[in-house]
């Protein structure tokens, strides 16, 4: 006996999502929620500033997603471990705040060896960091390897420039 080719169709069908419903519960599900907005007064510490910064790179900054910390081998964008004595030799004339932050809004203004010109600028969507949270992450990245200089005062050519457009 036969079995009509409509009725084997409908059971390849039936099977298969049984199969990928079955493979899709394995899947781990995890809710992900909006970053959360980073409240900074003028007031904080460098070492909360530390912190914040940390926070940013892991979260709304969406730096790890690329970058890695203390990582070698084959890496798709530069390692940041170190980098917090690395800045200041990296381009001549700019001292590691100048580095970082010019990495930070122009990242293409210069590319290091052997990495694609990749990188978003920071402030600008769709990461859109602060010019505050912007100095956090500065203060996050100058503990890899070297000591927090900034603070919330710390001002650049960048501070308060519109998307883009370095004043």
């Amino acid at each position: 006996m036969t079995v009509p080719v409509l009725i084997r169709i409908g059971g390849l069908v039936l099977a298969s999502t049984a199969f990928y419903a079955y493979v899709g519960q394995m899947v781990p599900q995890q809710e992900v929620q909006p970053p959360q907005e980073t409240v900074l007064g003028s007031d904080i510490t460098t070492a909360e500033m530390v912190k914040v910064g940390r926070e940013i790179m892991e979260g709304k900054g969406i730096c790890l997603t690329c970058h890695t910390i203390g990582q070698t081998g084959a890496l798709r964008f530069p390692d940041l471990g170190g980098i917090g004595a690395e800045a200041k030799n990296r381009v001549p004339g700019l001292s590691d705040v100048d580095y970082l932050v010019q990495s930070m809004y122009e990242p293409l203004a210069f590319v290091v060896p052997g990495f694609p010109p990749a990188m978003p600028a920071v402030n600008q969507p769709p990461i859109g960091l602060t010019d505050q949270e912007i100095l956090c992450v500065i203060a996050a990245l100058q503990t890899l390897g070297g000591t927090p200089t900034v603070t919330m005062q710390t001002t650049h050519r960048y501070t308060g420039a519109s998307a883009g457009n370095p004043q």
